[in-house]
């Protein structure tokens, strides 16, 4: 953008450039970058989102002060109007920067009328039956996923790989390079190289809201957005509004530089993201923005059959995305601190920020194993990664608390789930062959995994003292690492199973019971 150009943009452009920038620098340090607390994470913005305060609402029946900012921007968008869309939503820069280069086509047709309404009532009828979905099309949270999941990666590997290239090519010269490195390194870069599930889904979702610009511009926002339609319901409350409130009859100017709230003559109240492109661009200086009463403007949207249909097909969209898989419970291990898995869905936004700065690279996103209800839900892989015994990331960077933000100690006793040791593979019951790995790992204190000594003789007929590991269960707390470590290929010999009772552990020790099968 040359400077002539900025110079004539209003201070939304500016308030705009501000919020995308505090966006990514955010995303960028909600990371691990070598200290045990993240102070500033990109959290904040989904804290100041009220779809997903409603939906959580309408799903826990209860209000967090977590999501008190969302509240907040509910009661502005009331008295302001649709100004987040305008000027702080980093999707909606990222449109408007996308704008100016696509030539537009003609309008899709069946975006027009009410998809948009067809799209938050479910969502807002599914909380309202305990099934909350709002991270599956909050913008913020499309966004946050393509970024985590797919763009961040990627951008890391390639950096990595460029570098990599550059030492080859200088050669002894390389070390010139370091310092730069290190920088980018720890300043920029992923903490580690990690590929995800669903990233092929969730970069092809925000490729295709990008894609709709070629047909409308702010067509996500106008026409699908539910976050913005639920703002908008708020906004045509709003006391501030635009005079002329219609087309002049000499000009059509405000037409071609709305980016969303003409439809014919008249400006949509509820459509109106407060963007002041009008007035800039208005040659008579005819069009303002003033306070003028609380009166919604206009017959009032969505019409009674739209709201009762979306309201009803809510529930049986809560109905359908209850189904689960019977089989994949065992193996679906929840963040720690997460002791009820029913309230941990109707908090949970979807968001991906717990795996982008999971230390061991033990979170992924779900697809069916917490079935539909649980898609894009963290969940621990133990065969991939493990809970490391000190971390408490996750639970800081969570925007509502599904993952308590517990202190370590606390941390520490949370079950996740109980470690289970398959002796038909476990190298000292299956073939008498010395292998304590798990134990050495398991980082309680008092150790979760031991070993007994047995006697035994050896295939050449002479005695030898076999160390047998078993698991202590009242001790264990599922962190995964002795089925991270354990040196079988493919199935480990001992697996971390979900259990029903995820309470914290009791300080004291003991032998306990063993776990084995």
């Amino acid at each position: 953008m040359n400077m002539r150009k900025w110079k004539q943009s209003p201070l939304s452009r500016i308030c705009q450039w501000i919020f995308l920038i505090a966006f990514l620098a955010l995303f960028v340090q909600t990371e691990y970058r070598g200290s045990d607390d993240i102070p500033l994470a990109v959290n904040s913005f989904f804290r100041a989102d009220p779809l997903v305060a409603a939906c959580y609402l309408l799903a826990e029946k209860s209000f967090t002060l977590l999501l008190l900012p969302a509240a907040l921007m509910a009661l502005f968008t009331l008295a302001l109007g649709r100004f987040f869309c305008g000027w702080i939503c980093p999707l909606g820069t990222i449109l408007d920067l996308l704008t100016s280069r696509i030539r537009k086509t003609a309008p899709l047709r069946f975006l027009q009328g009410n998809v948009k309404y067809w799209l938050l009532l479910p969502l807002l009828g599914a909380a309202l039956f305990n099934v909350n979905l709002a991270g599956v099309l909050d913008p913020i949270a499309i966004l946050v996923r393509a970024f985590t999941f797919a763009l961040y990666p990627l951008f890391g590997d390639t950096v990595r790989q460029t570098w990599v290239g550059l030492y080859r090519v200088m050669g002894e010269g390389r070390d010139v390079l370091a310092p730069a490195y290190a920088l980018v390194r720890d300043h920029l870069l992923p903490f580690r190289e990690t590929f995800y599930p669903l990233a092929f889904l969730s970069l092809l979702l925000f490729l295709g809201i990008l894609f709709l610009e070629r047909y409308e511009t702010r067509a996500w926002c106008r026409r699908l957005c539910p976050l913005g339609t639920l703002l908008g319901m708020l906004a045509r409350f709003s006391p501030l509004k635009r005079t002329p409130a219609a087309l002049c009859a000499d000009c059509g100017v405000c037409r071609t530089a709305c980016p969303t709230s003409f439809d014919g003559e008249l400006l949509r109240q509820d459509e109106c993201i407060r963007c002041m492109d009008c007035s800039l661009k208005c040659r008579f200086g005819r069009i303002g923005f003033r306070f003028a009463g609380w009166r919604g403007t206009g017959p009032y949207l969505p019409e009674r059959r739209v709201l009762l249909g979306g309201l009803v097909s809510g529930f049986f969209l809560a109905r359908l995305f209850r189904f689960r898989l019977p089989e994949a419970k065992a193996r679906l291990l929840r963040p720690p601190g997460v002791r009820s898995e029913e309230e941990f869905l109707k908090k949970c936004v979807r968001c991906g920020e717990c795996m982008k700065v999971c230390l061991k690279n033990a979170l992924y996103p779900a697809l069916f194993q917490a079935g539909l209800e649980g898609v894009y839900t963290p969940f621990l892989i133990p065969r991939l990664g493990y809970c490391e015994y000190n971390c408490t990331l996750c639970g800081q960077v969570c925007p509502t608390g599904a993952i308590p933000d517990l202190p370590v100690d606390a941390k520490q006793r949370e079950v996740i789930g109980k470690a289970v040791l398959d002796r038909a593979r476990c190298l000292p019951y299956a073939g008498n062959i010395n292998c304590i790995v798990c134990e050495e790992h398991c980082p309680i204190p008092s150790k979760a995994i031991r070993a007994e000594n047995v006697k035994i003789a050896g295939s050449d007929g002479q005695p030898f003292t076999l160390r047998k590991p078993y698991v202590v269960d009242e001790l264990c707390n599922g962190c995964g690492i002795c089925e991270n470590v354990c040196p079988m290929e493919g199935k480990s010999a001992i697996e971390v199973i979900a259990v029903k009772d995820r309470t914290h552990l009791d300080e004291a020790s003991g032998e306990g019971r063993r776990g084995g099968f």
